[in-house]
């Protein structure tokens, strides 16, 4: 499994722990935003909902910037709510609306709690899709533990002793914390309860935590962390040169329409159809059981693709064949609504299998997004788009070859069933832009 790792080793005690909570009263606390109900019972904070409210936040009137935070707490088991920290309330910020990192709390049945979500900014940053087994660290109707470390730009969150995710971000380094009462509509019952003890902080003598292959999602562009190398993450676009690339079928890198500038890997659009100019690249070295990162960026109504397992041999004259993890700006290129069922449209693949579709996992193609496919050794493939499992099959698999069979790929022998393959970025006369191209061997 790609997010294996050994559950939690070494929590560092260094420094000096300071309550936020005093057990009597809600001193050094600020209400904002909705308008939930705070109070003290029997030494805890109690958060009720309140019909027709906007999200509400319990936040410390004090900013923090390096710290380790620790709480425990019971939640309502349809209650959704989080942990705000390193976050801002301010007037020129859509009118003082509450923003910055959370620390998700979800009893239900997707089970993300400990990702890591930004409140009114780029929403998920790390969702429990990356990190499978922490799903299980939560536990429903009883007290769980917290723990965040923000040490510089990185960010990490256990759920009862276990680590939940890890982000490397350039985003805000200093803001208060608070406590969530979500909203709920004016027709939803009142009175969900959550409840908060022993909130504990360290802002002096900091080690991080020691942890052991835990999925990193990294917002450096073009970049490593020590603890992705030592996980055996590498870069295959180094963001400066083609090493590693040529073009498909052949042994250079296009003289054309491919360029590399600031970081980005970037075919530029000619008006034509696929691979008629500077052609598909694919990657000199061949892949079997892989977990590949990318990010893309996409011109309105482009059309790419992320192609996996090519091995060259149908000399095609269009784009070379292989499994492919569709690049589409669904609204306004005609393919997404070819095909069937939508198995045409971004993050799908292609032509066989169509991509589960949520608000927030498809946010403007021409922004940066991230993509993943985990190919496991058992065959077990999945596209992943900003964080979201989108699509899941096994290679080989009954129903791959009935979806094959009346696809326009029937025609390949043993179509998408070789041992290992290149990776391949795909030219279809539309500007695409890539970077941070990453690979683990599974």
């Amino acid at each position: 499994m790609a997010c294996l790792f050994v559950p939690f080793i070494t929590i560092a005690q260094q420094g000096e722990w300071q309550n936020l909570f005093n057990g009597k009263d809600l001193t050094g606390w600020k209400q904002l935003n909705g308008k939930a109900r705070y109070e003290v019972k029997d030494g805890m904070i109690v958060g009720s909902t309140v019909s027709d409210q906007p999200n509400s936040f319990l936040a410390t009137e004090k900013d923090y910037q390096d710290f380790v935070l620790e709480l425990e707490f019971m939640v309502d088991t349809t209650m959704n709510s989080g942990i705000q920290f390193r976050s801002a309330s301010t007037p020129d910020y859509q009118q003082g609306r509450v923003h910055g990192y959370q620390m998700e709390i979800d009893p239900s049945k997707r089970a993300w709690s400990g990702g890591i979500y930004e409140e009114a900014g780029r929403l998920w940053l790390y969702t429990l899709e990356y990190n499978e087994r922490a799903k299980k660290a939560f536990q429903n109707g009883s007290w769980n533990k917290y723990r965040i470390e923000c040490i510089g730009n990185r960010v990490r969150t256990w759920v009862n002793n276990v680590p939940a995710a890890y982000i490397i971000d350039t985003g805000a380094n200093k803001g208060f914390i608070a406590l969530q009462v979500h909203s709920i509509g004016k027709d939803v019952t009142p009175g969900k309860q959550i409840m908060w003890k022993n909130i504990r902080i360290k802002t002096t003598g900091l080690k991080p935590s020691t942890t052991a292959d835990i999925f990193i999602v990294n917002m450096n562009p073009n970049q490593l962390d020590e603890l992705e190398k030592k996980n055996g993450v590498r870069l295959l676009f180094d963001g400066k040169t083609s090493k590693g690339w040529r073009s498909a079928y052949k042994t250079s890198f296009p003289e054309n329409i491919w360029t590399i500038q600031n970081g980005t890997l970037t075919v530029e659009s000619t008006g034509g159809g696929e691979a008629r100019n500077g052609g598909d690249i694919v990657t000199d070295e061949e892949f079997g059981a892989v977990e590949l990162q990318f990010e893309f960026r996409l011109a309105p109504g482009a059309n790419s693709g992320v192609k996996y397992f090519v091995t060259e041999k149908e000399n095609t004259e269009g784009s070379a064949i292989g499994l492919e993890y569709q690049l589409l700006d669904d609204a306004l290129h005609p393919d997404a609504k070819e095909g069937t069922a939508g198995n045409r449209t971004l993050a799908s693949l292609y032509d066989l299998i169509p991509a589960l579709k949520t608000n927030q996992s498809y946010p403007k193609v021409t922004d940066w997004n991230k993509g993943m496919i985990r190919i496991y050794p058992d065959n077990h493939v999945e596209h992943f788009l900003n964080g979201f499992k989108v699509v899941q099959y096994q290679r080989g698999g009954q129903m791959f070859e009935a979806l094959v069979a009346r696809s326009k790929y029937v025609k390949w022998p043993n179509f998408g069933m070789a041992d290992k393959g290149h990776i391949l970025l795909q030219e279809h006369g539309t500007r695409a832009e890539f970077r941070s191209i990453k690979v683990k061997s599974l």
